[in-house]
């Protein structure tokens, strides 16, 4: 066991640089001072070769051959090096030179970015983006392939993940959920008015962490700030923290960031802190990630029973502007379906739209048969064609997400992946779980989280995505259980027949 502890041991090495790297982006995005923009990027750059070095080192290669032929380990430990040789392998396809490079561009495209969404100029990011995106192509012939240059990105992110396979998925979005929404737009439409009034920043926030709290977010390992775009970022399961975005005009921008992001962050909070730095203690794919915010953001937290909770205490923290309206007018508000511009404001059935339009366009962007310099024309035509929406500024249109400046192309798709595991995963939790929306009802999720700790976190990657699906539903993901919870909810909520 002597070399498998080694092993550990520099595991745990390439975890400690990949968190210290961590911690600089994450106040990059919520603290850094503007002028600090250049030697941040420097010291990313400097970290990720840093990284690079230690997690493509020589004896570390060898250290994991030998291990891989180690007939005294058990069943996790020959996972862990299988996993961990894996990324061996893939790292060392890459220069130190080529990983700096890369490091620096995305640090320079992120500042960029946002000086273009700041002065709503999309001319302002083009030139950085398209350096990013040459270098993503780069990247791509690098780690190889076999159909399209784009798989390579989606495996970064869902591993296994093809466009093949995704361009199937969402064929089932374009011929179920496109009609089921322009049935609901033939329907008498709700009101969403309770939520744009004028709600006081720090008391929304307070109201939030309230509600982190009562999902079981642990504030001794985490905190809440805020920043641009809600992200959440880790550095060991015992600091997990998460980022919400406030308008003091439209409540629902801080309760479904809030959500989501804390659903992130139950998952990283409930990895094995024993399992630090290797597969077992990291998470497994991205859409098994989203699975778990879009879990608690909309089958939780768009749903009546955690309202018929909740909903007293946020009259109590706004009683002016709530008072005139019960649980019913709140649920209704937000559970409104409506093309929207925002993909992080959009209701939970139209959002898949917003993700596919980001899908068709970044792998054509990758394939190299669309120009940086055109993306706003297309993202506008797309927004035309499948939300009948206007897009009115590139602000609101092609730079209002964060995930282009970052280089994570491939990373959109995961947000349909993780809706469609959240509601086979949540279809499977009502069976399991005794009264599972009494107790959500009385505001107890420890249910819930108990649940999810035991099926899910505790895994690490232990599993591959769709073994884990079939491990706790009993089969591979099926988009049947999504549309299911969605007709049976909306259905009602507008009164289709």
């Amino acid at each position: 066991m002597e070399k498998y502890e080694e092993y550990k041991s520099h595991c745990q090495k390439i975890a400690d640089i990949e968190h210290s790297i961590s911690i600089l982006n994450w106040d990059q995005e919520v603290y850094m001072p503007e002028k600090s923009a250049a030697r941040r990027a420097q010291q990313i750059a400097t970290l990720s070769g840093l990284h690079h070095q230690v997690s493509t080192d020589k004896n570390y290669g060898k250290l994991l051959n030998k291990l891989s032929s180690d007939s005294s380990l058990n069943e996790e430990q020959k996972r862990n090096i299988k996993e961990s040789t894996k990324e061996f392998e893939r790292n060392t396809k890459f220069s130190e030179e080529f990983v700096t490079k890369m490091s620096k561009t995305i640090s320079e495209s992120f500042i960029a970015w946002q000086k273009a969404k700041q002065k709503d100029d999309f001319s302002l990011f083009a030139p950085k983006l398209k350096e990013l995106v040459t270098l993503k192509r780069e990247e791509c012939e690098i780690l190889g392939y076999e159909a399209h240059p784009y798989d390579a990105q989606l495996n970064l992110y869902e591993p296994g993940a093809t466009v093949k396979e995704l361009d199937f998925l969402f064929d089932d979005v374009k011929n179920q959920l496109v009609d089921f929404v322009a049935q609901i737009a033939k329907a008498a439409q709700n009101d969403d008015s309770i939520m744009l009034q004028y709600f006081e920043k720090s008391k929304q926030v307070d109201f939030t962490e309230e509600l982190l709290s009562q999902m079981g977010y642990d504030f001794k390992a985490g905190r809440q700030d805020i920043s641009s775009h809600p992200f959440t970022t880790t550095f060991s399961s015992k600091d997990v923290r998460v980022t919400t975005r406030v308008n003091e005009n439209d409540l629902s921008e801080i309760l479904w960031s809030s959500i989501h992001e804390g659903g992130h962050a139950l998952y990283e909070q409930g990895l094995l802190d024993e399992n630090y730095g290797l597969p077992a203690g990291s998470y497994l794919s991205l859409g098994i990630h989203e699975s778990q915010s879009r879990l608690y953001e909309n089958n939780v937290g768009r749903n009546i029973v955690y309202w018929n909770h909740n909903f007293k205490r946020l009259q109590e923290i706004f009683p002016e502007q709530l008072e005139p309206f019960n649980v019913d007018d709140f649920y209704k508000a937000m559970n409104l379906v409506k093309p929207s511009l925002i993909r992080t404001n959009a209701d939970e059935l139209t959002y898949h739209f917003h993700v596919l339009i980001r899908f068709e366009i970044e792998k054509e962007l990758i394939a190299g048969n669309i120009k940086v310099e055109d993306l706003p024309s297309i993202w506008n035509k797309k927004y035309k064609d499948y939300l009948n929406i206007d897009v009115p500024s590139d602000s609101k249109g092609v730079l209002q997400d964060i995930h282009w400046s970052h280089g994570s192309f491939g990373y959109f798709p995961t947000y349909s992946i993780g809706s469609f595991y959240a509601a086979q995963f949540y279809h499977q939790a009502l069976k399991e779980i005794p009264n599972l929306e009494n107790q959500i009802e009385n505001g107890n999720l420890n249910p819930l989280l108990d649940w999810l700790r035991n099926k899910i976190h505790q895994h690490g990657r232990l599993f591959a995505a769709e073994e884990l699906c079939i491990k706790v539903t009993g089969e591979k993901l099926n988009f049947k259980y999504f549309m299911k919870y969605a007709k049976n909810k909306y259905s009602k909520l507008y009164q289709l027949n």
